[in-house]
């Protein structure tokens, strides 16, 4: 799917989840998004291509998708691995420069990196600053229960149920708006437990950390119950003006799709195709 020839489509989809980012345990805190006060020109392919280097934006501490193996191996994940084949499909080397999260906007406004590469969803506001990619990562909010569960099946079945949520995530919103009794908890681990035990009926997250602890844990004791119809979009993020590189690296995607590579790497992160 084209995101920038369905904007109003992906629009719809992201204000319908309001996703930050992946919105997992590990998803990073986003603050109001506000535009640049000042931001760099664009880069234009030819430009990139003549300095023989893509600068990379990215967190490093950010699993599956930007760390460090062991904490201080080689930075690896799924956002790394497709940005350097897309490196590669451009004939540049990649040099990635970490940055913490809440100042990552800033690093591409100031030009102390070409593009950022760290799950970044696709909204409305952040349009009207900067370019995306078309996307390569798409998930959706599910409900998760007891395997043996049969009882939940919808969000429907959530009213009168009882929810494991973080207070401050936004699918703690979701449940309640679904007429679930929500138990505190401080993130998907503990929401797993309580739910192993016995304590709650279900936990409403991102698709992406139940299909990331799925492919680490294999727990057979849970299963996906329901899913939500909206989806959240993340793309590669660009500085105003760096069209001919948006559209260079556009066609880099559409080719490692065709070729199966998105699919590939998708699967050995996740056990299943996130990028489509």
């Amino acid at each position: 799917m084209s995101i920038r020839r369905c904007t109003s489509l992906a629009v719809a989809g992201i204000a319908a989840l309001a996703l930050s980012s992946c919105g997992g345990d590990s998803a990073p805190t986003e603050g109001p998004d506000q535009g640049p006060e000042e931001q760099a020109s664009g880069l234009t392919l030819e430009e990139v291509q003549e300095a023989g280097v893509l600068t990379v934006g990215t967190e490093g501490t950010y699993r599956p998708f930007s760390y460090h193996e062991g904490g201080s191996g080689e930075l690896t994940g799924y956002d790394v691995e497709i940005i350097e084949a897309v490196a590669e499909k451009l004939d540049v080397d990649v040099e990635f420069q970490e940055t913490q999260w809440d100042a990552m906007f800033a690093g591409l406004d100031s030009a102390r990196f070409d593009v950022i590469a760290n799950q970044v969803s696709i909204t409305e506001e952040r349009q009207e600053n900067y370019l995306f990619s078309e996307p390569y990562t798409v998930s959706n909010g599910v409900i998760v229960t007891l395997a043996e569960n049969n009882d939940i099946s919808s969000f429907e079945d959530l009213d009168g149920a009882t929810t494991a949520q973080s207070l401050t995530s936004n699918w703690y919103e979701l449940a309640t708006e679904s007429g679930a009794e929500v138990e505190a908890v401080e993130g998907w681990a503990q929401a797993v437990a309580l739910l192993e035990q016995g304590r709650v009926d279900a936990t409403i997250n991102d698709k992406l950390t139940y299909l990331d602890y799925q492919a680490t844990e294999d727990n057979q004791n849970i299963k996906i119950a329901a899913e939500t119809e909206d989806h959240s979009y993340a793309a590669f993020i660009f500085r105003q003006g760096s069209d001919s590189l948006v559209d260079a690296v556009d066609e880099a995607l559409a080719e490692l799709a065709e070729e199966g590579t998105l699919s590939e790497i998708s699967e050995k992160y996740f056990g299943a195709d996130v990028s489509q």
